[in-house]
């Protein structure tokens, strides 16, 4: 007897075949069969290719197979502050958006993702609650230097630091000195660090006025904040040669300096949100602080040139930076209420719809959301479909529109930028390693695995 596994040529070939008139592949969209076997894909066939016998065939029509989008900015907050978010009610809209793995910010959860220990509690809360694949960034904060190798050695797949106050009394920011001693550390070991980019004297030295007028919470976060920030990142990276990665970009402004900086080898990459991309400060209403983020959503044309940047390649990645919050704390004063756009389930069709509307195609999107963000966290399973990889996918119907109703979002409070707006591209069904998981409103029990930095 023997427990070696039979000779590949006698195994069968596969478990099931999805077949779609639009596949996302690498190269480009086209019809095609997707072989799964054991929870990966075994190979991308011709759309015609023999259904063998015994293997469950799927056939999408002209519903399209993209990559499970990889989303690497989310907040959970879960152990501690779970009745903002927990895993069960963020995994679903994960789920119900076609996104099949995140990777959990280290706040606002009690504890912090700061050390070991805070990460093996945040483990034991996700471990059984999870929908899709979940994996945890670290934070550095000025005084768990030592703690952060320890931190990359347990799987996290980065560190998250703030240059400003970060709006939890339980995870500083870090000031200029502090940044360069974290990032040194970080570098020491090949780690990655990722940087909420505003300077705080910047912040300090715009007029704050409290209340419900957006234009004034708007010149309380100037994009002057931002560009200093990303200088002085630009500048450490090159120093150090380290690889820092500037979260939720919304200042066309940085951008140039952004693209020079990565044009002469320094290793910094950039990431906007489906909010910058899609919403405008001309068209937020007073007191409508559903639509409070930090750096803030900014006017038209500076969104304009966001899009331009994220089509030559300066901005890396579509994440959405999901923060939700109870609705009290979403007070009609833009000083006082809490800042995030809860948009976890909504990336997709947001981001198709503009990107349609702008000449953009399902390979972008792809690229955008999927592969560019699992190349970020380096998870290599993920992102693509491609022989070996995860059979992980969203079913796409792109022309089929939804009006939000954030009364029937899955996140834990229907609290949305989005409300009433109507968007193109529905999620018919989510797929998590050849299983599917979410189809047409319904959903599996949690069969997410926790995710490490390998």
């Amino acid at each position: 007897m023997t427990d070696r596994a039979p000779p590949r040529s006698t195994a069968r070939p596969a478990d099931l075949l999805l077949r779609s008139t639009r596949v996302v592949t690498p190269e480009r969209t086209r019809p095609a069969s997707v072989a799964v076997r054991d929870g990966r894909i075994a190979r991308v066939l011709p759309y015609d290719a023999p259904v063998p016998a015994g293997v469950r065939c799927e056939d999408l029509g002209d519903d399209v197979l993209l990559p499970g989008l990889v989303d690497t900015h989310v907040h959970i907050n879960d152990p501690g502050r779970a009745h903002w978010e927990g895993f069960w009610t963020a995994t679903r809209a994960a789920a119900a958006g076609g996104v099949t793995a995140l990777v959990d910010m280290p706040l606002n959860s009690l504890p912090p993702t700061t050390g070991t220990a805070a990460l093996r509690v945040k483990r034991e809360a996700a471990r059984t609650r999870i929908h899709v694949d979940v994996g945890f960034w670290g934070g550095a904060l000025p005084g768990n230097r030592d703690e952060l190798r320890a931190l990359h050695d347990a799987g996290v797949f980065g560190f998250k630091c703030f240059l400003s106050p970060s709006g939890v009394d339980e995870f500083p920011a870090l000031d200029e000195e502090q940044l360069a001693r974290s990032l040194a550390v970080v570098a020491g070991f090949g780690g990655l660090l990722i940087v909420h980019a505003e300077d705080p004297r910047e912040l300090a030295d715009a007029p704050a006025r409290g209340g419900a007028a957006y234009a004034d919470f708007l010149a309380s976060r100037p994009r002057a904040a931002e560009n200093g920030a990303v200088a002085l990142l630009i500048a450490e990276a090159r120093r150090l040669h380290a690889r820092v990665h500037v979260l939720h970009l919304s200042s066309s402004d940085a951008l140039g300096p952004l693209a020079a900086a990565r044009r002469a080898g320094v290793r910094i990459t950039a990431e906007t949100c489906p909010h910058y991309l899609t919403l405008t400060a001309e068209e937020v209403p007073d007191g409508a602080t559903e639509f409070k983020c930090c750096p803030p959503i900014r006017e038209a044309a500076n969104q304009d040139a966001l899009w331009r940047a994220l089509a030559d390649g300066t901005v890396d990645c579509v994440v959405s930076d999901h923060s939700p919050s109870p609705a009290e704390l979403k007070t009609a004063d833009f000083a006082t209420a809490w800042g995030g756009i809860s948009s976890l389930q909504l990336g997709l069709p947001a981001i198709w719809t503009a990107a349609r509307a702008r000449g953009h195609t399902l390979d972008d999107l792809a690229r955008w959301m999927a592969g560019a963000p699992a190349r970020l966290a380096g998870l290599g399973r993920k992102g693509v479909i491609a022989a070996g990889r995860d059979a992980d996918f969203a079913v796409l119907d792109p022309d089929a529109t939804l009006t939000v109703d954030a009364s029937a979002l899955q996140h834990r409070h229907p609290v949305t930028a989005y409300a009433g707006r109507t968007l193109h591209g529905v999620v018919r069904s989510t797929w998590l390693r050849g299983q599917r998981i979410y189809a047409d409103g319904e959903f599996t029990g949690p069969r997410g695995r926790l995710l490490s930095r390998s």
